[in-house]
C-alpha cells in the first residue's frame, strides 16, 4: 500500500511541477511574465482552469502526503533507529567501563620559561 502512494505522490509532485510552469507569471520577482495573447484559451480562461486544477493537484500532494506520513509512522512505531544499526546495549551498573588510554603524551612540550604574550613593537 505505501508503494502504490509513494508512486501516486510523485506523479503529483511532477504533476503540480508541470502546471505550476505553465501558469502565466503576473510578474514576479523575476521581472519577467505578462505577454500578449495568441493561447489556446483566453487570459482569464486559462488562469481560472489552471488554477483549480493548481489546487486540486496540491491538495492531493498534501493528502498522500499525510498518509505517508502516517504509514510510516505505524511502521516504524516498535523498532527503533538503533536497533537497525545492531547496536550493543549500554554496560549495565556492574560491570566496569573501558579504560580511558594516557593522553598526556600527545599535548606538546611546555617551555615555562618563556612568556606566552607576544613581544614588544618598539
Amino acid at each position: 500500500m505505501e508503494n502504490v502512494i509513494l508512486v501516486i505522490h510523485l506523479i503529483l509532485a511532477l504533476g503540480l511541477i508541470g502546471i505550476v510552469l505553465l501558469q502565466r507569471s503576473e510578474g514576479g520577482g523575476l521581472g519577467i511574465g505578462g505577454g500578449g495573447g495568441g493561447g489556446v484559451m483566453s487570459a482569464r480562461g486559462a488562469a481560472t482552469a489552471l488554477g483549480k486544477l493548481t489546487w486540486g493537484f496540491a491538495i492531493a500532494f498534501l493528502i498522500t502526503s499525510i498518509s505517508l506520513t502516517i504509514i510510516s509512522a505505524k511502521n516504524s512505531a516498535d523498532s527503533s533507529v538503533v536497533d537497525t544499526l545492531g547496536l550493543e546495549a549500554p554496560a549495565a551498573e556492574g560491570e566496569t567501563a573501558p579504560a580511558v588510554p594516557d593522553v598526556s603524551n600527545l599535548l606538546p612540550p611546555v617551555n615555562t620559561d618563556e612568556s606566552l604574550t607576544p613581544p614588544r613593537a618598539d
